[in-house]
């Protein structure tokens, strides 16, 4: 682990690359740069539970004012509701003053509308269901109607999302090509993948094609040997980092570490609840918190460009932003790179 001289400036440039490739467009015609901070907008897709208008209201509103400028969805949140939720609070903002990113790789068919979405963890009517598809063809269909759920002219990013969960092999041949010749003509300024297998993520950087990963879980500061061969790869290849799931699933949310914390979305086993203990207290002989730590953590790779938290209401938001803004001293920083070795118990 390194710091990031440039993280401390608040965003830094992807790859030349996706700058060269998107020329055609107008958006494209300046760096694309990622705030340290990002909105992530599962939760407007009802993630576990109800997520009510005034709380979507209050979230996207609050991080407007927080300064976050860069928010992330999925066609997979909520089969679309998050996608329109988000792009309807969104209309009220300068377009050019934002970024947005959203995925492909499932197409939302018509559904019975007899039941939930509970079976894949969001409170929503079955109105729709999921068919993978990262044909070329599938891949542009997608992000036409994500634009059209959003109600946008263009989105920023696009992500081949979760391919070791679908047809990994066509997301590789025909849908990782597809996204590159789509930044090519300009209808995107940047494209990646996002998952929380590191191993497939490694293999879609050495493709050479993409931008940038969005990393689930796997480098965080309770976890990081599982990334390894990945940051060196995203280093080689000049790849950027989008982490996401860094307080583990829950672990790292809170400094008091219940007995009952969850880690990978079931009871964390002991050894990693004394772990996650023993950086709380480290955080705290400096003056900070546990998720102070947990939220700035991965910003110091320079391979991380931002970091991705799911935020539902106006108070997370806020904490979310004051816990990015947390000062933290190196010293802090020296103590948790004296006790990585029992980081990763999982």
């Amino acid at each position: 682990m390194s710091a990031d001289d440039s993280s401390a400036a608040g965003s830094v440039t992807l790859s030349a690359a996706a700058r060269a490739a998107g020329a055609a467009s107008p958006s494209a015609a300046a760096p694309l740069e990622l705030p340290r901070l990002g909105f992530g907008a599962a939760q407007l897709g009802n993630l576990y539970r109800a997520t009510s208008e005034e709380e979507a209201d209050g979230a996207v509103r609050a991080a407007w004012d927080a300064g976050i400028r860069y928010f992330d969805t999925a066609p997979h949140y909520g089969i679309g509701t998050s996608e329109r939720r988000l792009g309807q609070r969104l209309a009220a903002f300068p377009r050019q003053e934002y970024l947005v990113s959203t995925k492909v790789g499932r197409l939302l068919l018509p559904g019975p509308g007899t039941g939930d979405d509970l079976e894949n963890a969001f409170a929503v009517p079955d109105d729709h269901v999921r068919e993978w598809d990262y044909s070329e063809a599938g891949v542009r269909r997608s992000h036409q109607e994500s634009l059209d759920r959003l109600g946008l002219d263009r989105v920023d990013i696009l992500f081949a999302h979760d391919p070791e969960e679908g047809p990994t092999e066509q997301a590789f041949a025909e849908g990782l090509p597809a996204l590159a010749r789509m930044r090519e003509e300009g209808l995107v300024r940047a494209v990646g993948v996002g998952s929380k297998d590191a191993d497939v993520l490694t293999r879609a950087v050495r493709t050479g094609l993409i931008d940038l990963v969005m990393l689930s879980g796997r480098y965080t500061l309770l976890e990081q040997h599982a990334a390894d061969e990945l940051l060196e790869a995203c280093v080689e290849h000049h790849v950027g980092i989008v982490a996401v799931s860094v307080f583990n699933s829950g672990l790292l949310a809170q400094h008091r570490v219940p007995d009952e914390a969850t880690y990978e979305y079931a009871q964390a086993p002991a050894e990693i609840i004394a772990r996650a203990r023993e950086l709380a207290d480290i955080a705290e002989r400096h003056g900070a918190q546990l998720p102070d730590l947990a939220v700035q953590f991965p910003l110091r790779h320079p391979a991380v460009r931002s970091v991705v938290l799911g935020m539902r209401t106006e108070a997370q938001v806020r904490s979310n932003a004051d816990r990015m803004d947390a000062q933290i001293p190196e010293a802090a920083w020296e103590d948790v790179e004296r006790t990585v070795g029992s980081d990763d118990g999982a």
